[in-house]
């Protein structure tokens, strides 16, 4: 199969890694790509929301399947447009429509499926411009602390935990009559603060039948110990050591089976992989959010355990027999450690260049904001590099990745070296 990966983080070279190995591979492309996605396949410079764009490729390079690894894409319809375009719509995108990526796409739209499908989440009611001042008064009657979410996309930054009534009222007010976060807070979700682990299950489904991916937990924080300010992720380990059978197997049949059956009874059909953030409350799973897309960094510690073909498992997927197909998940534990520009998440520099990647050995170097200049490589995003081993335990795991993470150099690079210790 010819096959287009749409995006170009470490999500994606993760994916560039794993389908680079199925022998059902002819010719694999990645729009854009990075400087790492280059060495398994071709990099195209196509922007990820150029639907034009890439179904023009798409049928001029006989493309036979696309995997879309970013939301926004499945957000703004990119599935729908390949179905509604006479010339492309033979070809099977990996990814749901755009009524099932709301899931992602609208914080209010994903609280009201839950509810509606009896799926355990958080108590919540949702406010607008219309209804401000019952909003206002609403946070006057809940529990401290309480969560204000954005129900748009709003690039991982519209959720906020607000810690007192003063600051929660000022909060809703500067989200909804002041769009602190755009267009995305015009509808704000007011939730119950739910205190636990979290952990994200990640599901791939035909709308039909479904295979439960590896759990994985992610780090947020740019700080060790979990501290200072919130990141598009750290660092993640596979398997969740607190995810148990007995635990997961509520997930699946209080979460998962509830979920999928929830979007058929509805008459929203839906291909591609779902992410579900999970807390785990003193052992009962509760849903935080939805998101319609595999998460980064937890890809890049998920994708490495899976010992099946994914070329054979996303064909399963476009064609609707998925159950059938096979599935083992290795034992192993996976640990990823990402290494960022230094100064992220505020203002950082790119263009510094990495040296030393080929000194890496016993781990797989994922690219995520990276370029190619001069025959060089060099910075080009917030999270640059994903470091992730594979190994037999936890702690073999953690050591490796970590010292691995040391062996890349660039200017002013910054990892954490705590990831996944808390769970020793």
């Amino acid at each position: 199969m010819n096959i287009l990966i749409i995006g170009s983080g470490g999500r994606e070279s993760a994916f560039a890694y794993k389908l680079s190995k199925s022998p059902k591979l002819n010719r694999l492309f990645i729009a854009p790509g990075n400087a790492g996605t280059s060495q398994y396949g071709q990099n195209v410079n196509l922007k990820v929301t150029d639907f034009d764009g890439i179904a023009s490729f798409a049928r001029e390079n006989a493309v036979d399947m696309i995997l879309v690894g970013p939301e926004e894409p499945l957000v703004k319809g990119i599935h729908d447009y390949f179905l509604n375009r006479e010339d492309v719509k033979h070809i099977p995108v990996i990814g749901p429509q755009q009524k099932g990526a709301q899931l992602e796409g609208s914080k209010d739209f994903s609280k009201e499926f839950m509810l509606r499908h009896e799926i355990p989440t958080a108590a919540y009611k949702s406010f607008d411009r219309s209804n401000l001042d019952e909003g206002l008064a609403y946070l006057e009657t809940q529990k401290l602390p309480i969560v204000l979410k954005a129900d748009g996309l709003a690039a991982g930054k519209g959720v906020l935990i607000c810690e007192t009534l003063e600051d929660a009222k000022a909060e809703l007010k500067a989200m909804i009559a002041d769009a602190k976060f755009g267009d995305a807070s015009s509808v704000v979700v007011i939730e119950e603060f739910l205190k636990g682990i979290e952990l994200s299950v990640f599901v791939l489904t035909d709308g039909d039948s479904y295979k439960v991916l590896p759990s994985a937990k992610d780090y947020k924080r740019i700080g060790e110990g979990d501290t200072g300010l919130n990141t598009g992720g750290m660092g993640s380990i596979s398997p969740v050591p607190f995810a148990d059978e007995v635990f997961l197997s509520k997930v699946e049949e209080r979460i998962i089976k509830p979920t999928i059956g929830g979007l058929k009874k509805d008459g929203i059909p839906y291909k591609g992989f779902i992410f579900i953030g999970l807390m785990n409350v003193d052992g009962e799973p509760y849903v935080i959010e939805y998101n319609v897309r595999m998460g980064d960094p937890e890809t890049e510690s998920v994708l490495p355990r899976i010992q099946s073909d994914l070329v054979d498992l996303l064909e399963g997927v476009a064609k609707g027999d998925l159950g059938s197909r096979n599935y083992t998940v290795s034992s192993k534990t996976a640990v990823t450690v990402v290494l960022v520009s230094g100064g992220y998440p505020g203002d950082y520099e790119s263009g510094k260049e990495i040296t030393n990647i080929e000194n890496v050995e016993d781990s797989i170097v994922f690219h995520a904001g990276t370029k190619e200049v001069d025959g060089k490589v060099v910075t080009a995003g917030g999270r640059v590099i994903a470091v992730t081993t594979l190994q037999d335990n936890l702690f073999d795991a953690l050591q490796q990745a970590t010292a691995d993470a040391g062996r890349i150099f660039f200017e002013r690079k910054y990892f954490r070296k705590d990831i996944g210790f808390d769970l020793i």
